[in-house]
């Protein structure tokens, strides 16, 4: 009886753990999910289970034999054989290693039009490429062969298919050989065309920036720096202010400025402050200032300045003539062609049309583009002996020189009939006649040598008896009107004159002229210093910001700074 109850609480307890358990279970999410996960797996096992039974039994069994058969593909043919299953199994394989050969074809072909391109050295590596698409090409066209691609899929013969795949591997096999060995050349060459490439895109940005370079160069060398702006008017204002002062109009004309025995220098400039210098240098290194005469010629808009200028003060006795170039009556356009030749419609354009393009046009010859190079100032030179009658020696000097040392010593040099003395700047194959001229050109081919030594001006000694004896003149005449039309050569004084006086000219020693303190950091300090005349030649002249620092004592050393016109504009700070 005891066992009895003792059963019954114990089965008792046993479903009451259970009912707990389950009420559990139900109410867990997560034990719902789990049964649930349970049979959809049971049923997508039953699915493929059935699938494959009924695959199974309505398959041709060497389908599944092939889909498993070990070759050479591997898992490749159970893909295609699950693929053609219906079809025949040889034509999956064809079409795989005819296109395998297409490719290798395409690609050989690829590389022997880039070897072209490239112009390899190695022209046999093209030739290979060639031979190896010829051989792809005439594999395809084999008789044996041709059957493959002509018959339908159910006649493939497996043997001839074997041969066609063995011929397709040997080639393929060469091909990489071949690319392989080649890859490193077109690599090299890869890099170098596109070293060239780079080369030719940077030198076509130098070329640019030189251009612009130039034309910014350009602008600020001809720029008026305020300073000298100031200058100007400030003497000119003092002109106007005490007209009776400065005015030499009326008054006898001093016999020293037609005196054959003194020293006579020639000076042509718009510059006050530059002309000024050129004679303060002269006349502090002479011996006798006063046997030195100084005959300064501007345009008609500086004459008051130029006047006022060289009144304020004393020379030490040298004697400062200052006239207008409009003082001089013969020089009009009926005889000097230059001024003819400004009346020309196309010459204004090319010197006035207000076009960027234009001007940055041809680097080498942008300078010439300035209208200064068609100034009669700049031609004055030109006509010295008939602005200056009575005399038989002058002395050029341009505006932007210094002069070191006493030049008298000029005056005692035996010019042996030549009319003009210079010191000649070519070296090497430098400032020879065939950079300044035109040799295309027959007159030119044929008066003159290419290989003749050019000069420079900036001082110059002129025999003015030679002068007239040799019709000078004349001969710049005949030769600037024949180049109206800049033919025979550009636009300047230095090519006319090396033309004119192309056999009468008297090299001087190198000592009496140093060029290039406008544009040549390097001249040796030495040679500056025994010259008798420095020449700023270039851009960077010593009035102007960019002037070369190392150069500038040289010429601001002459600056007068104790007139109270030059402190006024505080000028050289």
């Amino acid at each position: 009886m005891a066992n009895t109850s003792l059963l019954r609480s114990s089965r008792t307890s046993l479903s009451d753990r259970h009912n707990g358990l389950a009420g559990a279970a139900i109410r867990s999410p997560t034990f719902t999910f789990k049964l649930f996960a349970s049979a959809i797996s049971l049923a997508i096992f039953l699915f493929f289970t059935l699938s494959l039974f009924f695959f199974t039994s309505t398959s041709n069994p060497s389908d599944l034999n092939i889909g498993f058969s070990s070759d050479s593909y591997g898992v490749g043919s159970i893909r295609r054989s699950v693929l053609a299953l219906k079809s025949d199994p040889l034509k999956p394989r064809f079409d795989q290693i005819r296109k395998q050969a297409d490719d290798h074809r395409s690609l050989v072909l690829a590389y022997a039009s880039y070897a072209r391109k490239l112009k390899l050295e190695n022209s046999k590596l093209v030739r290979i490429f060639a031979d190896l698409s010829r051989n792809y090409t005439d594999l395809i066209s084999k008789p044996s062969y041709r059957v493959l691609f002509d018959s339908d899929a159910d006649l493939i013969d497996e043997s001839v298919l074997r041969h066609f795949e063995k011929e397709v591997k040997e080639r393929i096999k060469v091909t990489r050989q071949v690319i392989t060995e080649a890859k490193e050349s077109f690599d090299n060459q890869l890099k170098i065309q596109k070293l060239k490439d780079t080369i030719f895109a940077v030198n076509e940005q130098l070329t640019k920036a030189k251009k612009q370079g130039a034309f910014s160069s350009l602008i600020a060398a001809k720029s008026i720096p305020k300073s000298l702006h100031c200058l100007a008017m400030r003497l000119m204002e003092e002109r106007i202010a005490h007209p009776d002062k400065y005015e030499d109009e009326g008054k006898p004309t001093p016999p020293e400025l037609e005196d054959p025995n003194l020293y006579h220098y020639a000076i042509f400039s718009d510059n006050v402050i530059a002309a000024s210098v050129v004679v303060n240098s002269a006349v502090k290194n002479s011996k006798e200032p006063w046997k030195h005469v100084f005959h300064v010629v501007t345009d008609k808009m500086n004459l008051g300045a130029m006047q006022v200028m060289f009144k304020m003060r004393d020379y030490n006795g040298a004697h400062v003539e200052v006239k207008a170039v409009e003082d001089y009556k013969f020089l009009n356009s009926s005889y000097v062609p230059v001024l003819k030749q400004l009346e020309s419609a196309n010459l204004q354009r090319f010197y006035f049309e207000n076009k960027l393009e234009n001007a940055t046009k041809d680097t080498t010859n942008m300078k010439f583009r300035n209208p200064k190079y068609l100034s009669i100032l700049n031609h004055l030179r030109f006509y010295l002996p008939e602005m200056y009658p009575k005399l038989h020696r002058i002395l050029f000097l341009d505006d932007d020189i210094v002069v070191q040392r006493d030049l008298t010593g000029l005056w005692n040099i035996d010019m042996d009939g030549k009319v003009n003395g210079a010191v000649e700047t070519c070296f090497g194959s430098f400032h020879r006649y065939a950079q300044y001229m035109n040799f295309s050109h027959p007159l030119i081919k044929e008066k003159f040598n290419p290989k003749a030594c050019a000069w420079a001006y900036g001082m110059n000694f002129f025999d003015l008896d030679a002068w007239r004896r040799e019709k000078c003149t004349e001969e710049y005449h005949y030769w600037q009107t024949l180049n109206e039309n800049r033919t025979l050569w550009k636009l300047g004084t230095l090519p006319p004159g090396l033309i004119t006086y192309y056999s009468t000219t008297k090299p001087l020693d190198k000592s009496w002229h140093v060029l290039g303190l406008g544009y040549n950091p390097s001249i040796n300090m030495d040679e500056i210093r025994n010259a008798a005349v420095v020449h700023f030649n270039g851009n960077m002249k010593p009035w102007l910001d960019i002037a070369m620092n190392q150069f500038r004592p040289l010429w601001t050393k002459y600056v007068d700074y104790e007139n109270e016109f030059v402190q006024a504009c505080n000028f050289g700070l």
